[in-house]
């Protein structure tokens, strides 16, 4: 029998009680480990975390916080081949695929290392100035930030299990809140692992980081008050989350990132061939085929002028066609797989469902695959589809199919683009394509109420962009409507989430008195 992972709760390694749940290499079929929780005393394991990681965490201040952070880092980049390996097995992803998971996430931790250092040895931050409460400036009012007494509890989707951990881990540590982090059980492996390293490696207090490996059942039951919870996943479980008592009735603040119909528009004015056009072409593909198009900021619907659809279509198939897919381990292999068959399972209902609106432009289904049976490996080729009828195609807009699948659209102008872009009825991100600095500058501010980032890429920035995908700790991730209503990163505001805000109404020596 494969190794049953355990899990660390309450400063202290657990195995679960049960016979736990197979994890299986996508593309060899081969099981991996197993992960299991049952029979693990969660309302102690939040209590330990919530009594004495917080209250250790809280014990320090930010700048020594910030230490903590770049400790971690070491022990990340120390084991950083470890984690590939399992990426590899666990995940069917090719190394520039896994780099994305892997380093993004120890890049995040580095940066809220460095930002946490310039916040000083405080433990409380000033929100703005002192407010006269009367005439005389002898009573005022001074808002403070100050880190919430609760746990931060994160339920995370299989796409990310390094990044997704540590984009949230990173400002919640640094805020001085603990960690117990639920990875998908399909991918959890790599969760466990990094959590298991940088335990055994001492650098945090007991209590400050968490692992459940296995069912969820019962975490949400052992929130109190303080605490907070952040969810990546799908909107049903989203609902679920909103609904529980303990968000319902006990208030516990949510954060929800969920499905994502983003959108990726060129502006009138391209033509076909031009640098814009080329720009949009070669994002697409990329955007369609990194991580076998498992992200939820990947490109869904590509909008383009009506008299660049047929063009758009033939320049992006002809760079799919170039795609390889199949076993990671081959380095001629571009796109390895997706997380496991239950997931292409999904993707070939997806497609089913768009089928009767759209019709298929380049189809990759039946390409050979390299080193990988296809009866065994959850490995599928990049499908463009497409639809004329950009408005009539109503599923284009509400059914996102979590894979190398995307949709181009044509619009009649500019006003009718930036309505298909808002008809995702709220997105991550959109990216926008062209040449014009005024008319993108009116574009992005026209769909950036529905999107929670607006990626904006001219010729100039073509070498120095950071990719429509590609969620950097600068900016704000997250999205309103159907992207959930959420909000990480954008540097230091993502602190807001693990902190409290109080008004303290004294007298200016009182207020000079906080240590601020």
């Amino acid at each position: 029998m494969t190794e049953l992972l355990p899990n660390h709760v309450a400063g202290r390694w657990q195995g679960g009680s049960g016979a736990g749940t197979p994890l299986f290499d996508p593309v060899l079929g081969t099981e991996l480990v197993r992960v299991d929780a049952t029979g693990l005393d969660l309302p102690a394991a939040f209590a330990f975390a919530r009594e004495q990681g917080s209250s250790a965490l809280r014990a320090l201040t930010y700048r020594q916080r910030a230490g903590l952070l770049g400790a971690i880092v070491k022990v990340l980049q120390a084991n950083r081949d470890a984690y590939y390996e399992i990426a590899t097995a666990n995940s069917g992803t090719v190394k520039n695929d896994s780099a994305v998971d892997i380093d993004g996430a120890i890049f995040t931790l580095g940066q809220y290392a460095k930002w946490g250092d310039t916040l000083g040895d405080v433990r409380a931050l000033r929100d703005g100035d002192a407010a006269r409460l009367g005439k005389e400036p002898v009573f005022q009012s001074q808002h403070l930030q100050l880190p919430t007494h609760g746990v931060a509890l994160f339920i995370n989707a299989f796409n990310f299990p390094s990044w997704g951990l540590w984009e949230k881990a990173a400002p919640a540590l640094l805020s001085g809140v603990p960690v117990i982090v639920k990875p998908a059980t399909a991918t959890a492996w790599l969760t466990q692992r990094m959590v298991k390293d940088v335990v055994d490696a001492g650098v945090l207090p007991a209590g400050a980081l968490s692992v459940v490996c296995g069912s969820s059942v019962g975490l949400m039951d052992a929130l109190q008050p303080f605490d907070v919870v952040s969810f990546t996943g799908s909107a049903e479980t989203a609902a679920l989350i909103r609904s529980h008592p303990a968000v319902a009735e006990r208030s516990v603040r949510v954060n929800i990132e969920a499905d994502s119909l983003n959108s990726a528009l060129l502006l009138p004015g391209a033509a076909a061939g031009s640098e814009a056009f080329n720009l949009l072409v070669r994002e697409v593909v990329r955007e369609m085929t990194v991580k076998s198009g498992q992200k939820c900021t990947a490109i869904r619907r590509i909008l383009v002028p009506a008299e660049l659809y047929d063009a758009a279509a033939e320049a992006i198939g002809a760079k799919l066609a170039g795609i390889t897919v199949g076993n990671p381990r081959n380095e001629s292999v571009r796109m390895g797989s997706l997380v496991n068959r239950a997931q292409m399972k999904a993707v070939s209902e997806g497609l089913q469902a768009l089928s009767a609106q759209t019709t298929v432009l380049y189809d990759g289904r039946n390409t050979p695959l390299i080193d990988a049976e296809p009866a065994v490996a959850a490995c599928i080729g990049p499908v463009l589809l497409g639809a004329r009828d950009a408005d009539a195609a109503q599923r284009v807009h509400d059914v996102e199919v979590f894979g190398p699948v995307a949709t181009l659209l044509p619009y009649r102008d500019f006003a009718h683009g930036i309505a298909l872009a808002h008809r995702g009825q709220g997105s991550l991100v959109t990216s926008l394509y062209g040449s014009d600095d005024a008319a993108l500058a009116r574009a992005a501010l026209a769909v950036a109420p529905s999107h929670g980032r607006v990626h904006v890429i001219t010729p100039e920035v073509a070498q120095a962009h950071t990719g429509h995908g590609n969620v950097m700790p600068m900016s704000l991730h997250g999205g309103p409507g159907r992207a959930g209503g959420g909000a990480e990163l954008g540097g230091l505001r993502a602190l807001d989430f693990y902190h409290r805000r109080s008004a303290v109404q004294a007298s200016p020596g009182v207020l000079a008195h906080l240590g601020l």
